[in-house]
């Protein structure tokens, strides 16, 4: 089995980043579901503070960060996924950044449609873990208000595609919420640490 730490939403604090790097020593795999700083300002600082995570890590941008900016700050060797896959000691993921469906937030959020979602989703046949930063509809994504504002296309994958985990972030009233999608269960992570095992 593979000791997997998660968590999303660092949003640069320095605190929650020394809890993540410390519990980091027990993991074979760590994952990042995006949002790791604020509004596209403060990504290398806040990348910087989980440079002395040793295992293997696979992050997705958030909305916060743009895929470019992810790829050129992150710590070398780790894994950059947006609507594409990767293989990490025998386990299959996929990832997809962004904010999904749109934000309010205006111009500096990484957002996407409906549509460019499922589009991106459709590279994906099979998966044990979907890297995800937008819930998915109806699971782990409400708001404070209770409305439901998790993606349709993000649904619609998961229950196509049935990965063991569908692990996201992004809704920071549902951190911590779990639910399930036919055979998946789908976890809201927040910005501390969670652990899985996954594996054979």
């Amino acid at each position: 089995m593979m000791k997997i730490l998660a968590f999303s939403d660092l949003h640069g604090a320095g605190n929650r980043a020394a809890e993540i790097v410390a519990a980091s020593a027990e993991a074979d795999l760590v994952i990042g579901a995006g949002d790791f700083c604020n509004m596209r300002k403060g990504l290398e600082e806040a990348l910087a503070m989980l440079v002395q995570i040793r295992a293997p890590m696979v992050m997705v941008p958030g909305n916060a960060e743009s895929i470019e900016e992810l790829r050129a700050a992150a710590p070398v060797g780790v894994t950059v996924l947006h609507g594409e896959g990767a293989t990490v000691n025998g386990l299959r993921l996929f990832g997809l950044g962004y904010a999904v469906p749109q934000t309010p937030f205006g111009g500096w959020s990484c957002d996407l449609s409906e549509a460019e979602a499922d589009d991106m989703l459709g590279a994906c046949d099979e998966a044990d873990i979907l890297i995800l930063h937008s819930p998915p509809k109806g699971v782990a994504d409400q708001t404070s208000q209770g409305q439901s504002v998790g993606s349709v296309a993000i649904h619609d994958a998961i229950k196509r595609i049935q990965p063991e985990l569908a692990l996201c972030g992004h809704i920071h009233d549902s951190w911590g919420k779990t639910g399930q999608i036919g055979l998946t269960r789908v976890v809201n992570l927040g910005p501390r640490p969670n652990w899985f095992e996954v594996g054979a």
